[in-house]
């Protein structure tokens, strides 16, 4: 539930691979106001998908701060601890397998998030009237309509040239300004990507109806809260591990390759460049556990 912000902090979790978004923000000495205002900020997310009633928003917040606080004492060392490891090898050249390694280190960190805010969410999945799934269907398409116009709706070489603005954003932010050898492998690593926005697209209204499926049957069965957990649990494990399929083969490819791409770039980055990219790690550790002792 934790949620994503915006500007350099949202950078910085795409650069190392989409750390926590509260790491993120967590890592930036400018907002760790924003932090301590999570629960106040994703209550407000969440409000848009499912519009709240009386009964269940002081749980909500209740719920949202109680998740910040765990997180704060649990996660936010162990995200310190992940920065730490970057810094060590940023000087150095750096391999696909360390970049994968460490994606797969983000991604228990997201995954234990997600298991311990289930009863949360369990209890405020069973509580959901068809009204509210009504809205969440209205958001839910709403979010298509946006992503259709973004991805689908331009030319092949308009989505290169949105990725390729991305990327470039993220990594000047990170090393300093580009050299034009290294902006131009970034426009080959985008060209040659496997990224499909249409398998994207599809994969997601695939798991948003089955999110409407899973919540509605819940209004149907009144199963109980272990039974809801385990099935909410089920859902979210599929996302994470995708079953066999194209999806999953398309998943695995993106991920190889961006931490290939990520390893190649960084192996022509000059020690300047490096130099800034450690100060930077070190300044976000500062931050974080400055946010830590803050508790």
């Amino acid at each position: 539930m934790l949620l994503s912000t915006r500007m350099r902090c949202a950078k910085l979790a795409r650069i190392i691979g989409a750390l926590l978004a509260a790491a993120a923000l967590a890592a930036c000495s400018t907002v760790r106001l924003a932090y301590n205002n999570l629960p106040e900020v994703s209550y407000w997310w969440l409000d848009t998908y499912l519009d709240f009633d009386g009964s269940q928003t002081p749980k909500v917040r209740d719920e949202l701060a109680q998740l910040l606080s765990w997180h704060r004492q649990n996660e936010l060392p162990r995200i310190a601890g992940l920065l730490q490891e970057a810094q060590a090898l940023a000087p150095r050249d750096a391999t696909a397998a360390q970049a994968c390694r460490m994606a797969d280190q983000i991604r228990e960190r997201l995954l234990a998030v997600t298991e311990r805010a289930e009863p949360a969410g369990t209890e405020l999945a069973l509580s959901l009237t068809e009204a509210q799934l009504q809205q969440l269907e209205r958001k839910y398409a709403k979010n298509n309509a946006d992503y259709r116009k973004d991805w689908l709706e331009r030319s092949t070489a308009d989505v290169q040239e949105k990725r390729y603005d991305r990327f470039l954003d993220r990594l000047e932010d990170f090393y300093g300004r580009l050299s034009p050898e290294q902006r131009d492998l970034l426009r080959r690593q985008v060209a040659q990507s496997v990224f499909d926005p249409r398998l994207a697209d599809a994969e997601r209204r695939q798991r948003q109806q089955e999110a409407l499926q899973l919540l509605r049957g819940f209004n149907a069965a009144k199963p109980s809260a272990a039974e809801a957990r385990a099935a909410i649990h089920a859902y979210v494990m599929r996302i994470a591990e995708p079953p066999p399929g194209p999806w999953r083969d398309h998943q695995q490819a993106l991920l190889q390759e961006g931490c290939r791409n990520l390893a190649a770039l960084h192996n022509t980055t000059s020690a300047a460049q490096r130099e800034q990219a450690a100060r930077r790690l070190q300044a976000y550790q500062d931050d974080l556990r400055q946010l830590v002792a803050a508790r």
